[in-house]
């Protein structure tokens, strides 16, 4: 029986996803570049391990400092859509200075590297934290799945900073024969992790219930204004049939701070604006369903593409499937 070690299966899975995220053609290509070189560093974690690679050895710290500076980059594509910038390039900052610091070995190396991630996976939670309950640049309609994506990234540089701290230690106590145990014991918690967000992401995919959580703020007088607004926008520029519109172009079109809409919808209604501008969107494929449209043309004319994401609504507001729906109001 062929055995393969734990980073080396990390980077089939890794490469497997970003391969078909090229395929699928993916919003934001630099997400796809993250989890390649993921993928990379797995593949060069087992070749220098467990197959004793000298060049995968030398390149192991320098490919790994570039991973949490890809990742806050990536979140400044994905959930902020902010564009690269010329001072971006000062990330590369990381795995220039491991470059330097291979040539001539020692602690301070081992110390750099889970510094680093620990420093970036406090900057992608507090940014995280920052942005309230929607991100800003998510296309509404997705539910919790970006806030879940991010948490898990950040609590994935968490833990490998954890991990290379525990290698670090291993190599100043002159037990270096331990790190290949500590790198397959960080690959199976990572995988581990992996498989706990596709499993939360599929539940989030199920019909929601409604949460026993405490009531909102009370709402002020200038949250039902700023609301008036919104429901009179969504009204007359029927804006829900965006398919990418999302909190920040909402907030662009009433001229307030995302945070500060975002704040309001939550204390007036005690959901979220993706919920709110789905209800518009549901009601629309409901009139849809009745003049006898097909679920999809209902569900394309509402502004959903993911038929997931259009069932698991439409079961959430009407307590049916779309079917089950239209067999019941279609007009004759």
């Amino acid at each position: 029986m062929i055995a393969l070690p734990l980073p080396l299966v990390l980077s089939l899975i890794m490469g497997f996803l970003a391969l078909r995220m090229v395929l699928r053609g993916g919003p934001v290509p630099v997400i796809a570049g993250l989890l390649a070189l993921l993928a990379l560093q797995a593949l060069i974690n087992a070749l220098a391990l467990h197959y004793g690679q000298p060049a995968a050895r030398f390149l192991q710290p320098v490919t790994a400092m570039a991973i949490p500076a890809l990742a806050w980059l990536a979140w400044n594509a994905d959930a902020l859509a902010r564009p690269l910038r010329p001072r971006d390039a000062l990330h590369a900052a990381g795995p220039l200075a491991a470059l330097a610091l291979r040539w001539q070995g020692g602690l301070l190396l081992e110390l750099l590297v889970p510094l680093t991630y620990a420093t970036y996976a406090a900057a992608i939670a507090t940014a995280l934290h920052r942005t309230g309950p929607d991100l800003p640049r998510s296309r509404l309609g997705q539910g919790g799945h970006p806030r879940l994506l991010w948490g898990g990234i950040a609590l994935a540089l968490a833990l490998s900073a954890l991990s290379d701290f525990g290698i670090a230690l291993a190599i100043a106590a002159g037990n270096p024969a331990r790190v290949p145990m500590i790198v397959d014991i960080a690959t199976s918690v990572l995988l581990l992790g992996i498989g706990s967000l596709a499993l939360a992401a599929e539940r989030l995919t199920a019909p929601a219930e409604t949460p026993d959580n405490p009531p909102p703020p009370a709402a002020t007088e200038d949250d039902h204004t700023l609301m008036a607004r919104l429901a009179d926008l969504l009204e007359t520029r029927a804006l829900w049939r965006d398919p990418d519109l999302t909190l920040a172009k909402l907030a662009r079109r009433l001229q307030v701070p995302a945070k500060r809409l975002s704040t309001a919808v939550n204390r007036t209604t005690g959901d979220n604006i993706s919920r709110l501008v789905n209800s518009h969107r549901i009601r629309a494929a409901c009139d849809a369903l009745a003049r006898g449209a097909t679920v999809t043309q209902a569900m394309l004319e509402a502004g959903i593409l993911t038929k997931s994401n259009f069932n698991r609504e439409f079961r959430r507001i009407t307590g049916q499937t779309p079917t089950e729906w239209q067999s019941t109001h279609r007009h004759l």
